[in-house]
């Protein structure tokens, strides 16, 4: 038999876990509560994750033309501002050819010239001929009539007659010599001759060719990957190096396709990057939700036709676009980590984009103006050439 001492602790043993069973029935429902009123009030307004990283426009630098590197203008890590030579070829192989398309202009606007006094020469001759036809005729009815009276013997009355019929002949094909050579200048000027025009294009690739060797940075940024050298012989479109304008971030977020159903374009997303930590907090907007997940654009997208199929929850990048005097204060570097939490109360906004570009969001006038460069040298070659130039030199010789 028990004592009364061992039955009073085994009541109290059992009202103390009675208690504390009730305690953590609480906790537990007090929890639940708190995570209900937590999820309510805040918790299903927001979507976040880690998997967002920092991205931006990595510009490839090629070269326009074939040519030897005899000069490096910046390296990895530098500053570059847009227009700035990066690289230098060596321009002798330009400059000949840029050489000979000059030649090759002048050439045609005298060529051309010529075929504009030939115009003037054919039109002297068919006159010419007009007024030795028109002797001729005349010479021919005056015969007819001697010969009619027996003045001239009939031979005659026949030379009369061949040498009529030569000068009609010889018209005619002044004529179409004359029609042919006009048919090569008419309505134009010599600027806008077709062989003139064709010469003047060959002169356009071959100023842009001496141009070119000059490599220009296309956009503001700092340098990466230099692989050029000095004295490599490169290729048109060989990589030399890359320039990042880390001013034109943005973040590709990574969320789950359950976390995209009240996501919209134009909602409020606050990052944190784990370079800076809690220092600074980056404000920015959702500028655009992925056409498609990150495993239907690899390389090799995945095939679930087989038998053994295992569902993964996809994830779609959603580009998010940062505020550029927080970028500036705070500088991000391309492929840093980020946090990011995007804030579902304004639903207002579409899920696509539903209208295009008002204007291109990249853009370069580095090479806008080469060709303007090259009219006008074409200009004063072809003004140095006309006829208007030999002109007014002969006009000024004594």
């Amino acid at each position: 038999m028990s004592s009364p001492n061992t039955e009073v602790a085994a009541t109290t043993q059992r009202g103390r876990r009675r208690r504390l069973l009730s305690l953590l029935a609480i906790l537990l429902v007090a929890a639940g509560i708190a995570w209900a009123a937590w999820y309510w009030l805040h918790g299903r307004w927001f979507e976040h994750t880690e998997d967002a990283y920092v991205q931006g426009n990595v510009v490839q630098i090629t070269p326009q033309t074939a040519g030897t590197v005899i000069g490096i203008g910046a390296d990895d890590g530098d500053f570059v501002r847009q227009g700035q030579p990066l690289a230098t070829l060596d321009p002798s192989d330009a400059d000949v050819a840029l050489a000979q398309a000059e030649a090759g202009l002048a050439a045609s606007v005298r060529q051309v010239r010529g075929l504009y006094s030939n115009v003037d020469s054919g039109r002297a001759q068919v006159a010419a001929q007009k007024v030795a036809l028109d002797r001729a005729r005349a010479d021919f009815r005056r015969r007819q009539g001697l010969a009619a009276s027996g003045a001239i013997s009939a031979e005659e009355l026949a030379h009369a007659r061949d040498a009529l019929a030569a000068a009609e002949t010889a018209l005619a094909a002044t004529q179409e010599q004359l029609v042919t050579t006009r048919a090569l200048v008419d309505d134009t000027v010599i600027a806008s001759h077709p062989d003139v025009q064709a010469a003047s294009a060959r002169l356009r690739a071959a100023f842009l060719d001496r141009a070119r060797v000059e490599v220009l940075a296309p956009v503001s940024g700092y340098v990466a990957r230099r692989s050029v050298q000095l004295g490599q012989r490169v290729q048109p479109g060989a990589p030399l190096m890359a320039v990042i304008a880390l001013d034109q971030v943005w973040v590709d977020a990574n969320f789950k396709e359950t976390q995209l159903r009240h996501m919209r374009i134009g909602q409020e997303v606050e990052l944190k990057s784990d370079l800076y930590g809690g220092e600074a907090v980056f404000k920015g907007r959702v500028q655009s939700l992925g056409a498609g997940t990150g495993s239907a654009f690899s390389l090799l997208p995945a095939q679930n036709a087989s038998g053994n199929w295992i569902k993964i929850v996809q994830r779609l990048p959603v580009r998010i676009a940062l505020d550029p005097a927080q970028v500036k204060a705070h500088p991000l570097r391309i492929g840093l980590s980020m946090q990011a939490e995007v804030n579902l109360h304004d639903r207002s906004g579409p899920v696509l984009a539903e209208q295009p570009p008002a204007q291109a969001p990249f853009a370069t006038d580095v090479y806008a103006g080469q060709l303007g460069e090259a009219d006008a040298l074409i200009a004063r070659i072809v003004h140095a050439n006309s006829a208007g130039a030999r002109d007014a030199v002969a006009a000024k010789t004594p």
